[in-house]
């Protein structure tokens, strides 16, 4: 069985990458974007404003106690986020297609359900 306090720190980490990353769909269309491609659109200031989020994702995980490994996937898809949105309108169109946040949610999940796993065989 599953730490509760660890269930319920996954689950804001999951529901704060969903809004940075796919809150809202494009009308007409399949493509999802979220409050980090908004934020994106003002040059710079933006995407460095968007690191806030995706810093607290990281200290959540390390708070967690996830492995150093893993810790520096997250913090490379982070940086590669920052990187591809200082692009100017290239990058804006990139970052909707990256979800960094809903990248490194995913790698908390499969931590916490290898933990999971781990006390549940032991």
């Amino acid at each position: 069985m599953s730490d509760p306090a660890h269930l319920r720190r996954l689950e804001r980490v999951e529901r704060l990458a969903h809004r940075m990353d796919r809150a809202f769909r494009l009308p007409g269309t399949r493509i999802r974007l979220g409050w980090d491609s908004i934020i994106g659109l003002v040059p710079g200031v933006g995407d460095t404003l968007a690191l806030a989020p995706a810093a607290y994702i990281l200290l959540t995980a390390h708070r967690m106690g996830v492995s150093t490994g893993t810790l520096i996937k997250m913090a490379s898809n982070v940086g590669i986020d920052w990187l591809i949105g200082l692009v100017p309108l290239a990058g804006d169109i990139l970052d909707v297609g990256y979800k960094s946040n809903s990248r490194n949610a995913r790698l908390l999940r499969e931590h916490v359900e290898a933990q999971s796993r781990l006390k549940t065989a032991a």
